[in-house]
């Protein structure tokens, strides 16, 4: 049974010798967003007009599973609660989604973050 963990230890370590510095912060820092632990702003941007559409600020995650034509943006407002936000990108809309503050994260390794209630579910009992 030890015999796994050192396999998926042993792996990683082959998966990300070939990465820079820059691909290991890149990561950590996406892994922190997505876990609501990097003060963003994201602003909609008209460019026929030049005005600004929307902005939206606070510990925000861009989706994973975006198309090219649709951005979700999900936020964290307080404890356990969170507000998503869709929006629609065209030829004449773009978005700009900048990190407010800095962040210390390693480049040396690479953070996996285990969440036993993403595995395990919701169960209800009645």
């Amino acid at each position: 049974m030890r015999l796994i963990p050192v396999a998926l230890a042993l792996a990683a370590a082959l998966g990300l010798s070939a990465c820079s510095d820059a691909d290991v912060a890149s990561r950590n820092l996406s892994k922190a967003a997505d876990n609501f632990d990097v003060n963003r702003r994201v602003v909609f941007y008209n460019g026929i007009t030049g005005e600004y559409i929307l902005s939206i600020e606070g510990l925000c995650s861009k989706g994973n599973d975006d198309g090219s034509r649709k951005v979700t943006i999900t936020c964290k407002t307080g404890v356990g609660e969170y507000k998503k936000h869709y929006l629609g990108v065209s030829d004449n809309v773009t978005y700009i989604m900048e990190q407010l503050e800095p962040l210390p994260v390693g480049t040396n390794r690479y953070v996996v973050n285990f969440k036993p209630s993403a595995i395990l579910p919701d169960v209800r009992v009645r």
